[in-house]
């Protein structure tokens, strides 16, 4: 489904998981790892299991709706107590370009903050300079990548809340 570009992020909708719209982070994020990478065995166990691999260990998922069309989604998957991984964060290609990343990474730092989390780490790949550019952006600094979480990643930031 193609979007005509209102001028307003007023048609931005975020809403949490359920189970009745559990098909869309996995459709969403394997839409674009196709694209720009592959679908990792990681990707497979968390994608086609949401509730039990982020949900039920803590994590959070949301959706970002866009003229009432769910065309985006973030999650926040734990680590511990004070970190979260940002992650399985995707906007369809044809919805690209209306603030739709904006609004969810938007909504995952207020979430963040207001469940005390202290620090958001990410994984992502330098081939992906806009997503970088943003990052830094949004205050996430370079750190140590450690071997062996997503074959994909070259890169690892976090940003403390």
């Amino acid at each position: 489904m193609a979007f005509k570009n209102e001028g307003s992020i007023g048609k931005i909708e975020i809403v949490n998981y359920s189970e009745e719209l559990k098909e869309s982070v996995k459709t969403l994020n394997v839409e674009w790892l196709e694209k720009y990478f592959k679908v990792e065995p990681i990707d497979v166990i968390q994608l086609s299991h949401p509730t039990r691999e982020i949900i039920n260990k803590g994590g959070m998922i949301f959706y970002a709706k866009y003229n009432s069309v769910i065309v985006g989604t973030a999650s926040l998957l734990k680590i511990d107590e004070k970190t979260f991984e940002l992650g399985k964060m995707a906007v369809t290609e044809s919805a690209q370009g209306f603030g739709i990343g904006k609004a969810l990474m938007d909504h995952c730092f207020k979430i963040a903050a207001k469940n005390n989390i202290q620090k958001l780490v990410l994984y992502s790949n330098t081939k992906l300079s806009s997503a970088i550019h943003i990052y830094k952006k949004y205050g996430f600094t370079e750190i140590i990548l450690e071997s062996g979480h997503y074959e994909r990643a070259n890169i690892k930031m976090e940003k403390t809340i």
